[in-house]
């Protein structure tokens, strides 16, 4: 978690319970107009995806589960 979003959430706990509530509902208000379908991934989150994907990593879909074990 980045120190901003610490920090954020650090301030919204001294507010009052309604004016946390308000403050919630408004940072969800932005995620979703940022991101309506969290489709999107952050520049962290994409790294990592890139890292993932050069790693050699294999979706298991794409094994033959069923000829593991045989001489085929």
């Amino acid at each position: 978690m980045s120190s901003i979003v610490i920090e954020a959430a650090r301030l919204m706990d001294v507010l009052p319970e309604a004016d946390k509530a308000f403050a919630y509902e408004f940072i969800k208000k932005l995620v979703l107009a940022w991101d309506p379908d969290f489709t999107k991934v952050t520049a962290e989150e994409a790294k990592k995806i890139e890292d993932a994907e050069k790693s050699g990593y294999v979706d298991a879909e794409d094994i033959d589960w069923e000829s593991i074990g045989t001489d085929e």
